[in-house]
């Protein structure tokens, strides 16, 4: 089903034709990201992502936009604890073009001290953004607990000290470091011919010299006891995440998590939805998430309550957690589990954006790619006994982490503390 050519420098292309769709998805994938640096360079990966926007030997910082925006494309790009994408979407008749700016982006940015001084003060600001955002800077703070004293516990954005010491020549040896063929995977979906693919690519990226994968220093986190930070803030709405650690994204048992995810709070038909919001209305928002990395990985909770409900909605979060350690799932509720779990998948395959990134992610981070039949059967064959043993895996006191934002006076943080159980 997926074409993957591994060119003589190690380079890999994956690529996928949808013969239906006029548009082709395209990403370059690398394996450079938050679990690379330090606490010296951290933010260095998002800010050499931000840096190879700003112009190449080749193209002005205007024309890279025009280039794509000009034909009816677009184009962005991310960074993550494990990799940095860089991708656009364009109609088929342009890959060419479309490949021809994403490696001068790659290849050829100019990384220049003017352009670095501004980005540093955008960054910067983008920052301070996120810690006047309740709802976004919990995050951070659950994931200082989850790992703490580690790349996995730090912001991708880096700090203010950390994003003003990087020099020039900081970038270009992180830059030639990781940006190498070892370490990139470009993945291209939709009205795409892969010979035509490969040609392209070849062109632009044979010349790299061959280099080794680089890797990051694994997790090693061992939790003894509940973590917890309570971060006291004059705020119209306390905010709140739970988590606890979980396996990485290659587990067996990977699949049995998504199911237990969607059930308690997956959607709006979930556990914690429908106990906190539609029974007794302690929250606008409440949901569960996963995040998934190499070897771990967490189980995360997250509700914006009214101020003087934070004790009653944790309880109630907690009562949820345990019930569903205790007591089997219904038939019923485990079927809309899968069903919704297969449905979501094969709905965002069909486009070409998602479906890049499907294969993307999956073969610069597992080194193969799955197809979708192949999970599908996966979560199919899930049973019932399973959500127990993993719940009962997961969901433990001693791995328990706690962030809140809000007016929490210290008497309901000693509540708190003294009625988180499993």
């Amino acid at each position: 089903m997926y074409d993957i050519t591994t060119l003589k420098n190690g380079l890999r292309i994956v690529s996928l034709n949808m013969p239906a769709m006029k548009s082709i998805s395209i990403g370059i994938w690398v394996a450079a990201g938050g679990r690379f640096e330090n606490k010296s360079n951290n933010g260095i990966s998002h800010l050499l992502e931000h840096l190879v926007f700003k112009g190449t030997k080749n193209r002005t910082v205007r024309r890279i936009k025009e280039d794509i925006e000009g034909i009816g494309g677009s184009l962005n790009a991310f960074t993550s604890e494990e990799y940095t994408c860089y991708l656009a979407k364009v109609t088929g008749k342009h890959l060419s073009l479309a490949v021809d700016v994403l490696s001068d982006m790659i290849l050829y940015p100019l990384l220049n001290e003017r352009d670095l001084k501004k980005e540093k003060i955008v960054i910067c600001e983008e920052i301070r953004m996120y810690h006047d955002l309740p709802m976004q800077y919990v995050h951070e703070l659950l994931q200082e607990l989850l790992w703490p004293n580690q790349p996995l516990g730090m912001n991708l954005t880096g700090t203010e000290e950390t994003v003003n010491s990087i020099t020039r020549a900081d970038l270009l040896r992180f830059k030639q470091k990781y940006y190498n063929p070892a370490n990139i995977v470009i993945s291209v979906c939709g009205d795409v011919n892969n010979k035509v693919l490969i040609k392209e690519v070849e062109k632009r990226f044979s010349k790299m010299p061959k280099a080794t994968k680089n890797s990051f220093p694994g997790s090693g986190t061992i939790q003894r006891k509940p973590g917890f930070d309570f971060y006291f803030k004059e705020t119209e709405q306390t905010h709140l995440c739970l988590g606890l650690p979980v396996f990485g994204r290659s587990h067996p048992d990977r699949y049995v998590l998504t199911l237990l995810n969607v059930i308690l709070g997956g959607n709006m038909s979930s556990r914690l939805f429908q106990e906190v919001r539609e029974k007794r209305g302690l929250a606008y928002d409440i949901h569960s998430s996963l995040s998934r990395y190499k070897e771990t990985g967490a189980f995360v909770v997250s509700a914006g309550v009214e101020n003087k409900q934070v004790f009653q909605t944790i309880s109630v979060i907690m009562k949820v957690l345990n019930k569903i350690k205790k007591d089997r799932v219904s038939l019923a509720e485990f079927k809309r589990a899968k069903d919704f779990c297969t449905g979501q998948l094969l709905m965002a395959l069909e486009s070409t954006s998602h479906h890049m990134s499907w294969m993307g992610e999956q073969l610069i981070s597992q080194a193969k790619v799955k197809t979708q039949a192949q999970v599908l059967k996966a979560i199919e064959q899930v049973a019932r006994e399973d959500l127990l043993r993993v719940a009962d895996r997961i969901f433990k006191n001693k791995t328990l982490n706690l962030a809140v934002i809000g007016p929490t006076k210290e008497k309901t943080i000693k509540k708190i503390k003294g009625g988180l159980e499993f």
